[in-house]
């Protein structure tokens, strides 16, 4: 393990902000968590520990040690009729793992495929799209606990699952996550509760179809991070009481919506803020992308500042028309490599 001093980071965030860290290491197996935890106690340095770089928001002035996780391998840990269980390095790029897992004939990930970021990173938000969220398929999270200085293998149900949520989101601080294992089937299980992947799948219902399907459409809507630098969905949809969808829908009836336990209903934050005139409008270098006003993109070489500035704005706005507080998706750093509320 060796630790660099002065490591420009914007590489390294798919949002391509300007983010220079005082201390950055590469983790490239478990054991080497162990040697940098105890470089930064005896630094007095803060960790921010960073996957894929694809839900993050930095700071210019970062004064910190870096993890980066770069733990590989894709192993067969057991396997019966009807499900085969893999534990993954927290460094595999999640969507290589999603190809790779088609190509095996295990199945239940194919509507995740072309999500950015890397393995580990995917229980912490929940990752989920098309009626699919990874903790479905998970068997259990292994991870350095750092306030028992051990490492330890957390259940499904221990991790708490939620829409965009997770144990690893409330205590941020405490684990930090080397490798997840998956429990895939061996038969193929299509979810195909949206109506535009029904409608491309069609009639060759294969999961291999399904994958190509989901691919193609986040494709058209999506710009790729390498072209336009982006978090993916910046914000998360909102979720409401019946009572307060039965208000919005009487002014809005068009408004999209997906009901959810509890008669809750989930609405979409890209039409919420299409409505406010933001698809396709900048703010400045930063703005709404054009085909998905979902996704803020960096259009030039956008400080942290930027962003923020923009973001407010558009939730500004959301609330000013629909009484809807949007919430960032994207986790933020401050100049200590502490986790900040966007509202701070």
């Amino acid at each position: 393990m060796r630790v660099h001093e002065q490591v420009q980071l914007k590489n390294l965030n798919t949002l391509n902000l300007n983010a220079m860290t005082s201390h950055y290491v590469q983790i490239n197996q478990p054991s080497d968590v162990i040697d940098a935890l105890a470089f930064a106690e005896q630094q007095h340095l803060n960790v921010l520990i960073l996957s894929g770089g694809s839900n993050v928001l930095l700071s210019q002035h970062i004064q910190a040690l870096v993890l980066h996780l770069n733990i590989q391998g894709i192993d067969v840990v057991a396997e019966d009729e009807n499900t085969i269980t893999v534990k993954v390095g927290a460094g595999q790029v999640w969507h290589d793992f999603v190809l790779y897992s088609t190509q095996q004939q295990w199945f239940g990930l194919q509507n995740l495929a072309l999500i950015p970021g890397l393995v580990g990173a995917s229980p912490v938000q929940n990752i989920g799209a098309y009626g699919v969220e990874v903790g479905e398929f998970i068997e259990s999270v292994q991870v350095y606990d750092r306030e028992l200085k051990q490492f330890n293998s957390i259940s499904p149900q221990d991790c708490h699952f939620a829409y965009r949520h997770s144990i690893f989101k409330d205590h941020p601080n405490r684990y930090i996550i080397v490798s997840v294992t998956f429990k895939l089937l061996r038969k193929a299980d299509l979810k195909l509760s949206y109506g535009d992947l029904k409608q491309a799948v069609g009639d060759d219902q294969t999961a291999e179809n399904l994958q190509n399907q989901v691919i193609h459409i986040r494709q058209s809507k999506l710009p790729n991070p390498k072209e336009y630098p982006n978090v993916g969905s910046f914000f998360k949809n909102p979720i409401l009481t019946a009572a307060e969808f039965d208000k919005i829908s009487q002014q809005f009836p068009n408004i999209p919506h997906y009901l959810q336990a509890n008669s809750n209903v989930k609405v979409a934050a890209g039409w919420l803020i299409d409505q406010t005139g933001w698809k396709g409008k900048q703010l400045g270098s930063v703005g709404m992308f054009h085909k998905q006003a979902l996704v803020l993109v960096n259009y030039a070489d956008a400080t942290l500042a930027d962003v923020k500035n923009t973001y407010q704005t558009v939730q500004s706005d959301v609330k000013q028309k629909f009484n809807i507080q949007l919430e960032p998706e994207p986790v933020l750093y401050s100049e200590q490599g502490l986790i900040q509320a966007h509202h701070a």
